[in-house]
């Protein structure tokens, strides 16, 4: 095993000095408590009275430190499962604590959705945390990047003058990519963020230096321009303070990020799921022991003179009594009732299926009909006019990067022109480009939507999105329901997909369904311009994390042109539009299949064939009594899509018309889709793969022979 060297102290004069024998007693009153509570924890899972253990041990100096300097609801925390200490110093109780472990409803963290030590609590700051390692450093930064554009667009509501963000990892999950990607943004814009890395040497059973190149993450980082970093003995609470506190003034005074590298132990497995004793050795155990902040610290104080035996003895039973206290008080506590489920799915105060939202009936039409592309971007316009929260990025969204250029250059913006403008009037605070990378784009902009901000982001094409679907599904979708409604993340997030352009393997995906699977998340995708003006508007200012699916075929169509219906046209979710009447036939799609079935339906019209064209324009949620209703009237049903035929979103709605329909169908429930492969370049090939007029023809006389 690789030499672990631990840094001497670099203290700025004596610590102790700094720090009253008060704070220093309150401080291993902190540690203690958060160790009893470990234990306490591992005793009730071992009686089967919780179901999941995972430990801080080790971790609690330099976590009591970093609570002793930072403000609890004031600065902003994104945390990982070992910060036990921090949350207690930061004001979260022992009792709380354990109405996590045994799901109590009481719990502020999840109301009992998530494991212990996914710590989160609305009235510190503290942002909910969820299980998949580093997705808290791409939200952190966002969080960060909210107070930066806080200052440059004069909003003071709900941001302090100098607050700081908090990130906290253990060593092992800076191997994550998400880790270099908030990196090079914090960097990038000298962002108020401290990360705290307590480094225990061990990613469950893997060492330090097989996740880290050279074994020292600090080193291997110094390179990035505008970071304080710093290494600490982590056990040692007083050299932690002076770092910490080093590390968070760098960060109120707006000089750049930090980056604080502490050394820690971790004297217990790395959950109650492991046995660290298969792999780690006795001496290296037992040097860790000796190095213990929790037996260490008050041997100190007692030294000192900060504390007498009798004293330190007193600590203890006090401690011990306010777990057993909690313990007493977790256990009685109800669990959440089954009615809860779907509280939190989705807002519970902003419903964008609701008459609020429907406006449709009533245009204010002017102007000339024009694209997609055109009423999509005036949207933006009139949402950007209306809220100065809402801010655009993602790549090439903005004219130009470099603002000097404005006026000299045409300007970008966006592959297609969608946000082209945007930045002309709304300038470069609001509208701007972001590094060539998706989970960055969606990582913050969780973080920015958590403080207030309303981030419409553009991921450049469907078929690169998928480096940002662990934040999309785990983290966007998820962050409501898991805090129980504490926090909420209502990010647009625009993207291009689907084929007809000769686009190929990787400019032609159409995988709706596999985020319409995704509870918490809504899915839209309009087939008209009009459609997609009021959508988008719908989108903006609805309370839900909404993923926008704009297809590229579709952009610039001359049969699908809009004139401009007004800043305030809205279409609710949820609400299918009946594109074409008929009694024979019903054909449930969206997007570029809509134009298809229709053109199919009208040259089968002269044999007799009367086909009903619905277009869904939601995928969640979609309107299934719209599509009940004309399949009662029709008694025949085909559901296209243009995504592959198996697995695909078309299975759910026919799933569900067999389920509720049966009584009325006079043929089995048919499906058009694309081919069970991928698309093809060669127009031949594309031709064969995605469903085409002459496919939806032939599946309307199939199903009248019925």
């Amino acid at each position: 095993m690789a030499t672990r060297t631990i840094p001497d102290r670099k203290s700025s004069g004596s610590p102790s000095a700094r720090l009253s024998p008060e704070q220093l007693v309150a401080a291993y009153r902190n540690m203690l408590l958060s160790r009893r509570l470990d234990d306490k924890e591992v005793q009730l899972k071992g009686q089967n009275k919780i179901f999941f253990q995972i430990s801080g041990a080790g971790h609690e100096g330099i976590l009591t430190a970093a609570g002793m300097v930072l403000k609890p609801a004031y600065d902003w925390f994104y945390l990982y499962y070992r910060d036990r200490a921090l949350c207690l110093e930061l004001g979260v109780t022992a009792a709380e604590m354990l109405y996590e472990a045994v799901g109590a409803a009481a719990d502020p963290a999840s109301g009992g959705r998530q494991m212990p030590s996914h710590w989160g609590h609305k009235a510190y700051n503290i942002v909910s945390a969820s299980s998949p390692t580093g997705t808290q450093f791409l939200q952190g930064v966002g969080s960060a990047e909210a107070s930066l554009r806080a200052k440059l667009l004069t909003i003071q509501e709900g941001f302090q003058k100098d607050e700081v963000v908090l990130i906290t990892t253990g060593e092992g999950t800076t191997s994550e990519g998400e880790f270099w990607e908030s990196l090079n943004t914090a960097s990038n814009l000298k962002l108020p963020v401290v990360y705290l890395v307590e480094d225990n040497g061990y990613a469950i059973s893997v060492p330090v230096e097989v996740n880290t190149a050279g074994g020292s993450i600090s080193k291997l980082v110094s390179s990035f321009p505008n970071f304080f970093i710093e290494e600490v003995d982590g056990c040692d609470l007083l050299a932690s303070y002076d770092t910490m506190q080093r590390a968070v003034d760098y960060a109120r005074q707006r000089k750049g990020p930090a980056l604080v590298h502490a050394h820690v132990i971790r004297p217990y497995s790395h959950s109650l799921s492991d046995d660290e004793k298969m792999y780690r050795p006795t001496a290296e155990r037992e040097a860790d022991a000796a190095r213990d902040p929790v037996t260490q610290f008050p041997k100190w104080l007692l030294s000192e003179g900060h504390v007498t035996a009798s004293e330190l003895k007193q600590i203890q039973e006090e401690v011990d009594a306010v777990v057993l206290a909690a313990t007493d008080d977790a256990l009685a506590q109800p669990q959440p009732g089954a009615d809860t489920v779907y509280f939190g799915v989705y807002s519970p105060d902003v419903d964008p299926t609701s008459e609020q939202f429907d406006t449709e009936d009533d245009p204010q039409f002017s102007g000339e009909p024009t694209t997609m592309v055109d009423l999509l971007n005036a949207c933006m316009k009139d949402e950007m006019r209306r809220d100065k929260k809402i801010l655009v990025f993602g790549q090439d969204v903005a004219d130009v990067s470099r603002e000097e250029h404005l006026g000299k250059v045409k300007g970008k913006g966006g592959v297609f022109k969608v946000t082209w403008g945007l930045q002309k009037e709304f300038g470069g605070s609001r509208v701007y480009n972001s590094p060539l990378a998706e989970a960055n784009i969606v990582g913050r902009a969780i973080g920015l939507a958590v403080r207030g901000f309303k981030p419409v982001v553009e991921v450049q094409f469907f078929d690169y999105i998928w480096p940002a679907y662990m934040q999309l599904r785990n983290e966007l979708a998820t962050m409501r329901w898991r805090s129980n409604n504490n926090f909420s993340a209502p990010v647009v997030v625009r993207t291009t997909y689907g084929g007809y352009i000769r686009g190929a393997i990787y400019h032609s995906q159409t995988g709706a369904s596999i985020f319409a699977h995704c509870p918490g998340l809504r899915v839209v995708c309009p087939s008209t311009a009009l459609d997609a003006n009021g959508l988008l508007r719908t989108a903006i200012r609805c309370d839900d994390p909404v993923l926008f699916l704009e297809h590229k075929h579709l952009y610039r169509q001359t049969y699908n042109k809009s004139a401009y219906p007004g800043p305030n046209f809205m279409i609710p979710f949820g609400k299918a539009k009946v594109v074409r009447e008929g009694t024979d036939v019903t054909v449930v799609t969206y997007g570029a299949t809509v134009r298809r079935a229709v053109t199919a339906a009208n040259a089968v019209a002269d044999s007799g064939i009367s086909v009903e064209v619905i277009d869904l324009r939601t995928l969640s949620p979609w309107d299934r009594e719209s599509v009940f209703e004309s399949v009662k009237k029709t008694s025949r049903v085909i559901v296209a899509y243009e995504d592959a035929l198996s697995w695909g979103f078309g299975a759910e709605i026919s799933a569900a018309i067999a389920d509720e329909c049966f009584a009325w169908l006079d043929a089995p429930v048919k499906r058009i889709a694309s081919a069970d492969t991928f698309v093809g370049y060669a127009p031949s090939l594309e031709d064969a793969i995605l469903p085409q007029v002459d496919d939806f023809k032939r599946a309307y006389e199939e199903i009248v022979k019925f």
